[in-house]
Order: structure tokens, then C-alpha cells, then sequence
């Protein structure tokens, strides 16, 4: 059976969980974290100052010149978003709904997600935190904004000590993706696997596994990129993560082919 049956079997058994990054809303128009650099150092008048800092960093530099997030949680609010048309016309969207995973976790902060299963007539429960997490009904699909909501300025995980928090694995949102991974099969779409988060996150799922003792058991999971990379490929299979590529003219184009390919597999099931 090839690995696109196999996730194929999953999705339609509704035992698959999808991880949703950036790519996917980039698809739609989103800025990159490029941008979100350079208005960090135009805010704080470091364009012309030299340095190669991550966004985590500024975001931290932000937080101690600010006294908090949130001008820059505002600024991402009006400037990370796009309109419901824009999602309504987004076939990459549209098929992650048709595919109808029981859970999606995102480290996207943006609604786009929620939006696309409001136009497509999809019920669904946000969850962004504790209470969410006790209060979502039952049998519904979870869209779990695993890096927070612009709805909660204090679940965002954007600065620096937000990450490494984050990296603990300790938060009950962790508690609750490694209870709701631990059977189930894992498709990462729309990530660059230079992400430490993601790896680590990966990483600890197989490490996991291999401690139980019976990691034969381990349902499969998956890593969709656009471009095949040796290395990377090659790390990731040691942790029993299968990578997937499908060719196109750019990261939206090959993930759209990619999802084409895998609601037609599930489909012919």
C-alpha cells in the first residue's frame, strides 16, 4: 500500500489529525514572517541597526519596550487578515474542510480556518485555551489554535519565553495534543521543517513511542513539503515521520496538488 493510501485509510476513517502552518494561509494572501520582522524593526527603529533576529526575539525586544503584545497584536489583527471571499475562493481551504478531520491544530493566529467551515456550513468548536477546552461540545470538529487566538492576547505564543514555555511540552493545550496524537495519525501541512517547535514536537512523539515499548503500534504519520530535501527527509524518517512531496509552480500550487490528490484517494475509498 503506498504512504497516500495509507493516510488516504486514516482521513476516511476520521483517525487522521491534520497540523496546519503558515503555508496555508500565506495561500490565501497572509503575510510572511519576513514582514512581520520588518515592521517589528521599523517600530522600534532598528531598520538601520545590523542583526539577523528571529521574530521571537523582536517580539520579546517589542514586549520589554511596550509593557505588552498587544499594539503588535493589534497591528497583526487588521494586517493578517483577509476576506471571507478571499477564503470562500480558496480550494486549499475548501478541501480541508471536505476532508473533515475531527481535529486541526494550527499555529496559525489567524481565523481563516474558522471562517472556511462557517462558508462551507461546517460546525465546529475553537479551542485557544483552558476553558475552551472544557466547554467545546462534544462531537464537533476542534480547530485548536495551538499558538493562540487574536481573540486572547495571552494565548498568543510569539515572543521569545512564550516559545520556550511552549517548549516545556507542559501546557495543558500540550497535555491535550499529546492525548489526542498518541493514536491517531499526524498530517503536517503548510511547515518549513527548520521549525524547532515542529521538530521538537515531532521528535517527542517518537521519543514517546520508542519509551513505551511498543512503537510497532505507532500509527503512521506524515510531513507534507513542497521540495524534496535529502537531509531533512532523511532526519525525519529516523523518527518514523513519512515525507510527502507533490511538484508544483510554488508552496501553495504543490500543497493544492498534494490535497487534490489525498480527497481523491479518500474518495475512491
Amino acid at each position: 500500500m503506498t504512504s497516500l493510501a495509507k493516510l488516504a485509510n486514516a482521513v476516511r476513517d476520521r483517525r487522521a489529525i491534520l497540523f496546519a502552518g503558515a503555508g496555508v494561509s500565506m495561500s490565501v494572501g497572509l503575510p510572511s514572517w519576513a514582514e512581520l520582522i520588518d515592521h517589528m524593526r521599523s517600530e522600534l527603529g532598528l531598520m538601520d541597526q545590523p542583526g539577523n533576529w528571529s521574530y521571537q526575539t523582536l517580539a520579546e525586544y517589542y514586549r520589554l519596550q511596550h509593557g505588552s503584545i498587544g499594539p503588535l497584536r493589534s497591528w497583526m489583527d487588521r494586517t493578517w487578515s483577509v476576506s471571507a471571499d478571499r477564503v470562500a475562493e480558496s480550494r486549499i481551504h475548501e478541501l480541508i474542510v471536505q476532508l473533515d478531520f475531527p481535529i486541526i491544530y494550527t499555529t496559525n493566529y489567524d481565523n481563516n480556518l474558522e471562517i472556511a467551515y462557517q462558508i462551507h456550513g461546517k460546525p465546529f468548536a475553537k479551542v485557544a485555551n483552558t476553558s475552551d477546552i472544557v466547554n467545546a461540545d462534544v462531537g464537533q470538529p476542534q480547530i485548536v489554535k495551538f499558538h493562540g487566538d487574536f481573540d486572547d492576547d495571552e494565548s498568543l505564543v510569539i515572543a521569545e519565553t512564550d516559545y520556550f514555555k511552549r517548549l516545556a511540552f507542559e501546557t495543558p493545550l500540550d497535555t491535550k495534543f499529546k492525548a489526542d496524537a498518541l493514536g491517531r495519525t499526524l498530517i503536517f501541512v503548510g511547515y518549513s521543517m527548520s521549525d524547532l517547535n515542529i521538530r521538537l514536537t515531532l521528535y517527542r512523539m517518537w521519543q514517546t513511542w520508542r519509551d513505551s515499548g511498543r512503537e510497532r503500534d505507532r500509527p503512521s504519520s506524515f510531513v507534507f513539503t513542497a521540495k524534496e530535501d535529502p537531509v531533512q527527509d532523511a532526519v525525519l524518517e529516523q523518527w518514523g515521520i513519512t515525507v510527502l512531496h507533490e511538484k508544483g509552480e510554488d508552496p501553495a500550487a504543490s500543497m493544492l496538488a498534494f490535497l487534490t490528490k489525498l480527497k481523491a484517494a479518500v474518495d475512491e475509498g
